[in-house]
């Protein structure tokens, strides 16, 4: 029963999930699960929450597969309704004893049509952060290079192409980075999913970090 409750001062119409009033929705979950003071408590800490307005979360599937990246109010309505679990947090409390969510994991695992990334240009500089592979130059006029030269028998794949720099390309020549003593930085990996990419302009920028132990290949 939330009529003792007076919610006048606050206005939660800015918190829209959807065709949902964000608020609205969290009383209904909390009270459906008999928990009204919870649902208090994270209303009433939301007018402290605009800090958090543009924070992601890291959605797992049950194995750990990273499935998307969701804003941190569909993450608390998962956990609340318990559909997925907390994995990493902030120290920040959404309310006592509820942190902000960074990493959630469902509890059931959902099955995804698996869809192939292609091999492009553009896709190889992102994987690569725009950097090149032997030296770690990282600015413009970056190529490809194919570790086991196309001339040795060497193909078009995840696994045999890098960024390089052209001076690096031109040194390496038709060798392989042990003949010529160019070691790789990384050893090249094909992605997983297109999502590899946005989890990693997330991690390279600085933030989440805690994201990165979810993906394999992540450099």
């Amino acid at each position: 029963n939330f009529g003792q409750y007076n919610f006048g001062q606050y206005n939660f119409g800015q918190y829209n999930f959807g065709q949902y009033n964000f608020g609205q929705y969290l009383v209904k979950q909390c009270s459906s699960r008999s928990n009204p003071r919870m649902a208090l408590s994270v209303l009433l800490s939301m007018q402290n929450l605009g800090r958090f307005k543009m924070s992601k979360v890291l959605v797992l599937n049950a194995s750990y597969e990273p499935l998307n990246i969701t804003s941190w109010r569909r993450a608390v309505v998962l956990i609340i309704k318990g559909k997925a679990e907390q994995v990493e947090q902030l120290e920040q409390l959404l309310y006592p004893g509820f942190p902000m969510p960074t990493v959630i994991r469902l509890r059931h695992y959902v099955r995804i049509p698996y869809k192939d990334i292609p091999l492009t240009r553009r896709n190889l500089l992102h994987r690569d952060n725009h950097t090149c592979q032997y030296c770690g130059y990282a600015g413009d006029g970056l190529t490809l290079d194919h570790v086991i030269p196309r001339s040795r028998g060497g193909g078009d794949s995840w696994e045999n192409i890098v960024s390089a720099c052209v001076r690096c390309n031109v040194k390496k020549g038709s060798r392989t980075p042990k003949e010529a003593q160019m070691p790789l930085a990384y050893q090249p990996r094909k992605p997983h999913s297109s999502l590899y990419f946005e989890i990693s302009r997330h991690v390279r920028g600085g933030v989440h970090q805690e994201w990165r132990q979810y993906v394999i290949g992540l450099n």
